[in-house]
């Protein structure tokens, strides 16, 4: 690799620092018996309202209907993020001193299987909660799944769910685009080699 890819490479690794300090994600709730709004965030490694009690209202909600309490200690993807972030950060920037063009491609193609195995398991984690409901809630509606939207917003009965990206998530498509570019300038301008002079 070339100085500007080391370094964009670099950069990228060191902006990955930046999910530790933000949320990821945040999904929100309107409903007639919380006007204010329901906020959710979650972050590299917990779960917390937006607001100081508004998890618990959440999880008042959720026994109503019958999912699932939301409890962050249970939830192995927070145990296991943040030493894929803290992989991604010490391997981003082993590839940036070494100058291996074989690191910053693993480092880019990985941050992508990553990132879409990431997406995956939150459809999944979505989908189990809104569809494994308790028989014994309060509220039952045969056929009725509660499962909040990916990204975007949906109704669910009288509650209003949105869920999008939060910063942290922003920090980490801007290190990949960055990691993307560094790749590409690696490729498109190598490296120049040096012959030995002739005695």
């Amino acid at each position: 690799m070339n100085i500007l890819s080391r370094g964009l490479l670099a950069l990228a690794s060191l902006l990955l620092i930046g999910v530790f300090f933000v949320p990821l994600w945040k999904i929100t709730l309107e409903a007639p018996q919380y006007p204010e709004g329901l906020g959710m965030l979650i972050w590299v490694n917990d779960i917390t309202g937006e607001k100081p009690h508004d998890l618990y209202n959440i999880n008042l909600l959720n026994h109503y209907i019958g999912m699932k309490f939301i409890e962050p200690e249970k939830i192995p993807e927070l145990k296991i993020m943040p030493f894929v972030f803290g992989f991604f950060i010490l391997f981003g920037l082993f590839g940036a001193i070494t100058g291996s063009r074989k690191v910053l491609t693993a480092w880019v193609v990985l941050f992508i299987v990553f990132g879409v195995l990431g997406i995956l398991d939150f459809y999944r984690w979505e989908y189990d909660y809104g569809h494994n409901l308790n028989p014994n809630a309060p509220l039952k509606i045969p056929g009725l799944a509660y499962q909040p939207p990916l990204i975007g917003c949906k109704t669910l009965l009288n509650m209003h769910a949105c869920s999008w990206p939060d910063l942290g998530t922003y920090i980490a498509l801007a290190s990949l685009v960055l990691g993307v570019l560094a790749f590409l300038v690696s490729k498109l301008t190598p490296a120049p080699s040096y012959r030995a002079a002739e005695a």
